[in-house]
């Protein structure tokens, strides 16, 4: 155990500092792992050359790994950075004279609180045009001392998460004990889903976690009532024990009595301490840091409790203006203390999920949060700036393996051009924010900033929505490409048909052009074309899905995306499942997004089952995700025939093997969710794979209650299983 402990150990280099007259415990250091892909020619070699704020000029040699990843290591001064911007570039040597330097622009080191900072870089060659360059900056994280860093994790939701003190529900200090966890498995990562504040009926539908009420806000299912304090009431208190102990030995979440328990804790700790609280500085400071989006949100809180509904248009202030902060948001009014319960309840989740960011990235451990696509379309966020939404229509996805009839997820989708206006502010400040919390993020359905799937209201079938944006077809140009369009046999189902009965969907946002309605082939309207007729349509189809789009969206992916990434250090990864269109991993590579890998989702034409070997470095694999069954269903019930995995039967070697292939893959993360690490072992797998399951996309009225079946302190004491791990990441690697 020596080697594996030693190999978690940061070398230092202290001669330089020492000799130097410099008391080191006046230092801090950071330690910077640079790396870069690029192909020398025979006497080739890279240097690095670092440019310091005081002028002085450091180039460095860089080893390499005999495929193409060049790498160097230095320690600097942290206060260095801060004091300004310190450039770098590659340059290539040959018999000791530069041959050749990047063009452009310098790369810069991000500022961060990281001790530890991976730098993974691509070689600026430009060719005369200018090209989008980002570099990847990975904080928090262990160096490895390898030629391309590489680390492991853990996803699960936060109300999955199950310990001894818990009422029910995961709460965000249990977070801690995964963090534990974590670093006695030697992984670097721990991945959640969105955590913002769903509370919109009080009733199961709000465990819906990508149907925010509020994209700042967040969750007070979430907060540890006791680090809070305690009610005076002591019947309170006895009832309160004795509910936390019955809803914690639930096999499942019960989201409406957890609720219930802890908004009535919640209320007695504001009425003992809201005063004493407000006072404080610290809670001074949070006010003025959020005000913005705080005031709005509590406002939005108190009027949804007020009329017993969110949906706003119901509400005699159904239309939001500043003018009503001055109304409600004063000090004197009988409504103002009601309201600023919502500010108490986000100090504490702000200050509780911020420690917990500090305690996971004093061990070494990165968190990685969820962007949702959308928000809740009676969210205070719609309120607050109905005119960054189109709310006539509605999100999802077009259909797949998961979901035939394709996807309708409820919420409105943006209104891009609106938002440009202010070059994506809301979503900059929604960013930002996020920041707070974490050190990295999955933008979910990353191909929503290319296209979003939007369904018209109107529509009860997913098949009935058309890609926002598109280059639609005009009648003419269906004509000229022989199809003889007629929107009144075409665009419009015939009487006493389904809806989905139509080759051809009008546009709202353009009318008189037309999408082609995806995967007509089966309607009884394509089957009454002549053939000449079915070939135009088809051609048709095809290039609009496959071609017509790709440039289109990919600058409009370009136009958005870049101004959201430099938006913060977090380390970005994009969730690019599904209907890719070809230009994605292009924009991908442009803006240095990791992508994500998913073993029974390959990418490739007329592949099953995908090798992990084959993944690239810039990836995230995994063997599942909270959309889909769990490794052990898929492998025994749901698995196509393929040559990766042969066998059927989800045995605790067959699940180690699966596992450890996607760590020795080329991916620079592989982030397992907590139901696959426990696969591999006997005496902690769960009875019932099938209980395991997050979600089911295709099912609207899901109910997310999934929690662990076994608590995190037996999951940190059982040593031998952790061990396992431990030597697993070890020997591959991460």
């Amino acid at each position: 155990m020596a080697i594996v402990d030693n190999f978690r150990q940061t070398v230092e280099n202290i001669d330089y500092f020492c000799a130097s007259g410099v008391n080191l415990t006046d230092l801090t250091i950071m330690q910077i792992h640079f790396q870069i892909e690029y192909i020398t020619r025979w006497g080739e070699s890279l240097y690095l050359c670092l440019n310091m704020t005081d002028g002085t000029q450091i180039c460095l040699d860089m080893a390499n790994n005999g495929a193409g990843t060049w790498f160097t290591d230095y320690e600097i001064v942290d206060d260095e950075v801060m004091a300004g911007d310190i450039t770098y570039c590659y340059m290539v040597q040959t018999d000791g004279q530069i041959t050749r330097r990047e063009e452009g622009s310098l790369h810069s080191i991000p500022y961060t609180r990281a001790k530890r900072l991976v730098l993974s870089d691509r070689w600026k060659d430009y060719n005369g045009n200018e090209m989008e360059q980002r570099t990847v900056a990975i904080p928090y994280v262990h160096h490895n001392n390898r030629p391309r860093w590489k680390g492991a994790g853990t996803a699960i939701p936060v109300f999955s998460l199950r310990s001894e003190r818990d009422y029910g529900i995961g709460q965000f200090t249990d977070l801690k004990l995964l963090v534990d966890w974590a670093v006695a498995t030697g992984q670097s990562v721990i991945q959640t889903l969105p955590v913002n504040d769903t509370a919109m009926t009080g009733t199961w539908r709000d465990s819906y976690p990508y149907s925010a009420n509020s994209s700042f806000a967040l969750n007070p299912i979430y907060i540890d009532l006791e680090l809070i304090g305690k009610p005076d009431d002591k019947d309170f208190l006895k009832h309160a024990e004795k509910e936390r102990k019955a809803l914690n030995a639930l096999p499942v979440i019960d989201y409406e009595r957890v609720f219930r328990l802890k908004s009535e804790y919640l209320d007695q700790l504001y009425e003992k301490l809201g005063e004493s609280c407000f006072r404080d500085r610290e809670y001074k400071a949070f006010f003025n840091a959020n005000r913005s989006w705080l005031e709005p949100y509590a406002l939005y809180c108190y009027l949804r409790d007020k009329y017993g509904t969110a949906d706003f248009h119901k509400w005699k202030e159904s239309e939001y203006s500043p003018a009503l902060l001055d109304r409600f948001c004063t000090p004197g009014n009988s409504r103002y203390h009601e309201i600023r319960k919502h500010y108490f309840i986000q100090f504490h989740l702000d200050k509780q999920l911020t420690d917990v960011k500090k305690y996971a990235n004093r061990k070494g451990i990165l968190l990685k949060g969820d962007i949702p696509i959308g928000v809740n379309r009676h969210s205070a966020d719609v309120w607050i700036h109905p005119e960054l939404f189109h709310t006539d229509c509605q999100a999802g996805a077009p259909p797949d393996a998961f979901a035939v009839d394709g996807q309708k997820w409820g919420m409105p989708t943006y209104n891009w051009k609106n938002m440009a206006h202010d070059n994506y502010a809301w979503f900059v400040a929604r960013f930002r924010k996020m920041a707070d919390y974490f050190d990295a993020y999955r933008i979910d359905h990353l191909l929503g900033f290319f296209r979003i799937w939007e369904v018209p209201l109107q529509y009860q079938s997913g098949l009935m929505g058309r890609f926002n944006p598109a280059l639609t077809y005009t009648p003419q140009e269906m004509w000229d490409r022989g199809f003889p369009f007629n929107p009144a046999m075409h665009a419009t189902p015939p009487a006493g048909t389904n809806e989905t009965n139509v080759l051809f969907l009008e546009d709202t946002h353009r009318p008189g052009t037309y999408h082609p309605r995806i995967n007509a082939f089966d309607t009884a309207v394509f089957r009454w074309l002549s053939d000449d007729e079915q070939a135009a349509f088809r051609s048709l189809h095809d290039d609009f899905y496959y071609h017509r789009n790709n440039r289109f969206w990919s600058d409009s992916a370009m136009s958005k995306l870049p101004a959201l990434i430099e938006a913060t250090d977090m380390l970005v990864c994009g969730e690019d499942l599904g209907m890719i269109p070809a230009c994605v991993p292009e924009v991908m590579d442009r803006l240095r997004i990791l992508a994500l890998e998913v073993q029974r989702m390959p990418k490739n034409m007329g592949v099953s089952v995908s090798d992990p070997a084959t993944y690239p470095y810039m990836s995230v694999c995994t063997t599942s995700t909270h959309d889909m069954s769990v490794l052990r269903t898929w492998i025994e019930d749901e698995m196509e025939p393929n040559h990766v995995i042969t066998t059927r039967k989800a045995t605790t070697a067959a699940c180690t093997s699966v596992i450890s292939a996607h760590l020795a893959s080329p991916s620079m993360l592989a982030i397992f969710p907590l139901q696959d690490w426990l696969s591999m072992s006997s005496s902690l797998r769960a009875k019932d794979p099938a209980a395991e399951r997050i979600n089911v996309p295709a099912d609207p009225n899901n109910y997310w209650r999934y929690r662990m079946h076994l608590t995190l302190e037996k999951l940190c004491s059982s040593r031998k299983f952790n061990e396992e791990i431990r030597q697993m990441l070890y020997l591959s690697g991460r």
